[in-house]
């Protein structure tokens, strides 16, 4: 059961291709259904906070029809992206249509494509994961955040050199270009680094963050060319979508958490506590258990089946699609979140 449980996440795609045909009024059904309907079924449906035994862990961690699910995520999110293009530019839809129809598909790029990448590129062990991962990531032209969020933000998270962890008292909106632009640098930084270690040129072939921007403005000329100026808008809605939910995820993941720094400029180790955890079960299922953020942090290879709730971390009052519009108005997220921001540091 659990299993057709994650399946869900299909539905976002889905929502989105069923309301272009519809078209007029119910192209808003993706945007409501995620940001209100999602909050009110965390409401209705409660907390899932059980853990498996061992027992149970080592048979759902072989069970390989969990990876086959985050494997056919694959096909979807690309053809989504292709198929909307076309639809964008070649259907009957109005401007205002057209545009909540882009951000539409952005959605399912974020809830489906980002964060099934995010799964994939973990999975360091095997070649072919981290692959499908960067794909996805590349229909969203954001293929440097395979480098920076593994080998970057899991290293420094919950401290100041992690542009992905929002400070005490920082509002979403200050921290959306200080994460974007500092993800960046810090993918360039991270992979100059290696390229350089290995006796390569960080300004060639061998350096991994050229060639992903190099395929995302391949994608950017081939959809000029195959649809036009109308198709590379369309690219841009989405992806910038699916981009700023990977953001207000971020913000919502690590707000406020800070890891002590050791006398020789170390910091401690990662601990649960570094990350806000919500044990919300219908966005969990939409999500794959991502907001077990807390046990994602502690044990960044475990496979989303198996992820574990920590009940010592600290605990988000609502799931993140409830959580994600609060973000967007700050006196509202402070009023919510600062009082339950644990004093470590």
């Amino acid at each position: 059961m659990q299993l057709v449980r994650f399946c869900l996440v299909f539905l976002v795609p889905l929502g989105a291709v069923i309301s272009y045909f519809n078209g007029g009024y119910h192209l808003l059904i993706p945007p409501l259904a995620v940001f209100i309907m999602l909050p009110l079924f965390d409401y209705v449906f409660g907390l899932n906070v059980y853990n498996p035994d061992p027992g149970e862990e080592k048979i759902l961690e072989q069970d390989r029809r969990y990876r086959w699910i985050t494997f056919a995520a694959v096909p979807v999110q690309v053809g989504l992206v292709f198929w909307g293009a076309w639809a964008f530019t070649h259907g009957s839809l109005n401007w205002w249509e057209r545009l909540v129809f882009a951000y539409g598909v952005g959605l399912s790029s974020g809830i489906m494509g980002i964060n099934l990448s995010h799964e994939l590129i973990h999975k360091v062990n095997n070649r072919v994961e981290p692959l499908l991962g960067r794909i996805m990531l590349w229909t969203v032209l954001y293929s440097h955040w395979a480098v920076e969020h593994v080998a970057g933000h899991h290293r420094y998270v919950a401290t100041p050199e992690d542009p992905a962890t929002a400070r005490f008292g920082e509002s979403f909106w200050r921290f959306l270009p200080r994460t974007v632009i500092g993800g960046i640098e810090s993918a360039w930084r991270i992979e100059s680094e290696m390229v350089e270690s290995r006796g390569g040129n960080k300004y060639g072939r061998d350096n991994r963050i050229l060639r992903y921007f190099t395929s995302q403005g391949i994608l950017i000329a081939f959809m000029a060319y195959w649809l036009g100026l109308p198709g590379v808008i369309f690219l841009l809605i989405q992806a910038a979508t699916g981009v700023l939910l990977l953001e207000l995820v971020n913000y919502v993941e690590h707000y406020g958490l800070v890891r002590k720094q050791n006398p020789d400029g170390s910091y401690e180790e990662v601990k649960p506590h570094h990350s806000w955890n919500s044990a919300h079960r219908v966005t969990n299922y939409f999500l794959f258990n991502l907001q077990r953020h807390s046990d994602h942090h502690y044990r960044p290879n475990r496979r989303y089946q198996i992820l574990r709730h920590w009940e010592g971390a600290p605990q988000l009052p609502s799931g993140y699609a409830g959580m994600l519009v609060l973000a967007y108005f700050p006196p509202i997220w402070r009023k919510f979140m600062d009082h339950r921001v644990p004093r470590r540091n």
